[in-house]
């Protein structure tokens, strides 16, 4: 006995012959499921296009929002304050305030510095305070063609402000160090050579602090305690090893994007109506920028006519018990 299998090929009627069905009319019954399987076909694809059309935008968004270009082409990372920029670093390193898994605050006579939020430690983004005072930041990298327009504008409203510097601006200016110095600013540490700390083991973490300190305090007689990592860029053992050699680590919840170039009016008026500008906030400006000394008195009138205060950071912050919130505001214990 034969057996003849079913054709596996499914004709599709031809569209030139075959007449549009009325509502009376109905497809041939082995026609439907063929069209069917065409449609969920195609829906499917539609969805997963869709889906990682998403996830890679997300991505790329996340990105974008924590990288942006310095003033030399180069990468500024964990600008913006908030859970997403923080990295993780590792416990149980020298200079670290975990323990097994503990929690730790570095200890002195009585007081408790506590960095830790969570499994992570946080620099100082911002103070927690009912004094309406804001803190002035210039990171010196690049040049000082314009430090002394800037010192200018700032002893002619009183103003103390913060210069974090690295080891090649201070070994290029150090006449420029020393005024900055005698002008009763203060003088924060930038590294010596602006690399991204958290890529660095904690000998080159420790040596890219050192040298800048101890050439300062050479310069100056000033032991610095006032750190900002190049970049923003941090993880647990930069704070950490910084912590243990003295440092108070400072990021800033205000960026006057003055490196951007937007112009003297854009600066002014990102810092002036910035969505995080509060008691307490830490303002990033930039020593070599091309619009700030343009923009600077400006952002100095701004601020004054809010009511604020403008005090350098470390008349900012508080130096005895704290701890940090997940914004890294530093709050009094």
């Amino acid at each position: 006995m034969k057996f003849s299998l079913p054709s596996l090929k499914t004709s599709r009627p031809s569209i030139k012959n075959t007449p549009t069905p009325t509502p009376a009319q109905h497809t041939a019954p082995n026609d439907r499921p063929v069209r069917l399987s065409y449609q969920v076909i195609m829906e499917c694809g539609i969805i997963w296009a869709t889906a990682l059309i998403v996830a890679v935008g997300g991505l790329l968004f996340t990105e974008a929002t924590l990288k942006a270009s310095g003033p030399d082409g180069s990468v500024i990372a964990n600008a913006i304050p908030g859970e997403s920029d923080y990295q993780s670093g590792v416990s149980g390193q020298p200079g670290s305030n975990t323990d097994n898994g503990n929690t730790q605050g570095l200890t002195g006579d009585s007081a408790t510095y506590d960095n830790q939020v969570g499994d992570r430690q946080l620099p100082i983004y911002c103070v927690n305070t009912d004094k309406k005072v804001v803190a002035l930041s210039f990171d010196a990298a690049w040049g000082n063609e314009d430090t002394m327009i800037l010192m200018d504008i700032l002893a002619k409203y009183n103003v103390k402000v913060t210069f974090f510097m690295t080891g090649g601006w201070v070994n290029k200016f150090p006449e420029d160090v020393k005024y900055i110095a005698e002008q009763g600013h203060d003088l924060g540490n930038h590294s010596l050579s602006h690399k991204e700390m958290s890529k660095l083991s904690e000998a080159e973490i420790r040596e890219e602090l050192q040298a800048v300190h101890d050439k300062v305090k050479e310069l100056t007689g000033i032991e610095m305690d006032l750190f900002r990592p190049p970049y923003g860029d941090y993880d647990d053992e930069v704070i950490t090893t910084a912590r243990d050699m003295g440092y108070f680590t400072i990021q800033w919840d205000v960026d006057s994007l003055d490196w951007k170039d937007y112009g003297a009016a854009s600066i002014v008026k990102t810092v002036c109506n910035h969505k995080n500008l509060k008691n307490g906030s830490i303002i990033l400006m930039h020593n070599g920028a091309k619009y700030t000394p343009e923009a600077l008195e400006s952002v100095i009138k701004g601020l004054l006519d809010q009511g604020y205060e403008i005090v350098p950071i470390s008349e900012l912050i508080i130096r005895d018990s704290y701890h940090l919130d997940h914004t890294g505001m530093q709050i009094a214990d």
